[in-house]
């Protein structure tokens, strides 16, 4: 009986056709092979120009290497493209306009200004959005800056801090106001103290196309670096939305983001939320809130954009403990978790992708005859049953 095939879809870095998480997808694909699953790895540049072949990468987890291979078309295709600005990209768009009939186990969301306007319709998730406007000149972050102390600009496409600038006053009698970020190649720019009347002048050597502008949230810890928490919630083994893991960052010196890839630290949640929020009762609550409100997002996204099966949120807590979503991520790095020595939570978040790909292919694509079932249920009753009687 042939295994069920699930196909990463992934895009190359460059020319050289280097991939960014290749030793991601050697876990997967030596964890979906222990549970029956039959994986390789494509691009949208892999396709055959004239039959439905795919010049696969396949990985042995024996010997540890890689090797190609042409290949037909998947059972189902796990989406882990990024947005890039390269013909690259333009190749992922044609490619999922032209197969739409393959079974996709995520699909693309839009921007972050898309997705800031999709949850605002939903009453229970406004109270958790920073107030968010797209960026239309200056007079915007002017705006935004009268109504709150600390405002960040961010490309609506923008991954891993890139791009980010935050503004604050300096103080509120000096009229001077602080400009730090990191550009476009994520290196962070030095700090500048600008007048209200020379920041205009000063943006404007920033390519600010596509950009919005977002109230910030205060995060800084005492020592002065900022921090959040990256929850991961993922479709199980039965099709259902569970909450995976959700870990604190805390941002390199200097730094206005986080990020992992910018030089943050990866520190166990609960740690992390210590120093922040003093009252045990606290934290619970806030816990409980957080998964609650990671789980509500991505079943509505999930109706609002069509199928997925993992999302992380980018969260902030302020000090009263109310949790601000600040990012959307549909296709989300899980090293946070193996940093802060969460093993088993690491393990999981590279396993569930693939249980839940078998439960597509048992429930969708390659549906058991319902009298088969039934003897497979009862022959699982019959043996919880004799295990119930030796317990007896």
């Amino acid at each position: 009986m042939p295994k069920p095939v699930l196909g990463i879809m992934t895009l190359y870095l460059n020319s050289k056709k280097q991939l960014e998480e290749r030793d991601i997808y050697e876990r997967m694909i030596a964890e979906g092979k222990r549970l029956g699953l039959d994986m390789y790895v494509f691009t949208p540049a892999d396709v055959h120009k004239d039959r439905r072949l795919l010049l696969a990468q396949i990985y042995d987890p024996h010997s540890g290497k890689w090797t190609r291979k042409w290949r037909q078309f998947p059972d189902m295709i796990f989406d882990r493209c990024r947005v890039q600005r390269s013909e690259r990209y333009r190749q992922l768009k044609k490619f999922r306009l032209q197969y739409t009939d393959l079974v996709y186990l995520n699909r693309p969301l839009s921007n972050k200004w898309a997705i800031h306007q999709q949850l605002a319709r939903k009453a229970a998730f406004r109270p958790h959005l920073p107030a968010t406007d797209l960026f239309d000149g200056f007079h915007s972050v002017k705006r935004m800056l009268k109504q709150n102390s600390l405002v960040y600009l961010k490309p609506i496409n923008g991954t891993g801090g890139r791009g980010i600038l935050r503004i604050e006053p300096v103080n509120k009698q000096s009229g001077l106001y602080l400009i730090e970020g990191r550009n476009h190649k994520r290196h962070i720019i030095p700090q500048q103290r600008v007048r209200l009347d020379r920041l205009e002048p000063r943006l404007s050597s920033w390519n600010m196309d596509n950009y919005i502008v977002q109230e910030g949230i205060p995060v800084q810890l005492p020592n002065g670096r900022v921090h959040d928490y990256r929850m991961l919630v993922q479709k199980n083994s039965q099709g259902v939305w569970e909450l995976t893991g959700c870990a604190g960052r805390i941002g390199a010196h200097r730094s206005v983001t986080s990020n992992l890839h910018g030089g943050g630290k990866a520190v166990p949640m609960k740690e992390l939320l210590t120093q922040w929020i003093r009252d045990e009762d606290q934290r619970e609550n806030i816990i409980k809130q957080g998964e609650k409100l990671g789980l509500d997002i991505a079943a509505y996204l999930e109706e609002s954009y069509g199928a997925l099966c993992e999302l992380a949120l980018d969260l902030a807590i302020n000090k009263d403990g109310h949790i601000y979503v600040l990012e959307v991520n549909p296709k989300p790095a899980r090293e946070v978790f193996s940093r802060i020595g969460e093993k088993e939570t690491y393990r999981r978040a590279i396993t569930r992708p693939m249980e839940y790909a078998l439960w597509v292919y048992h429930t969708q694509i390659n549906p058991k005859p319902q009298a088969e079932q039934k003897t497979e249920d009862q022959t699982e009753d019959k043996t919880e049953s004799k295990a119930k009687e030796g317990s007896a």
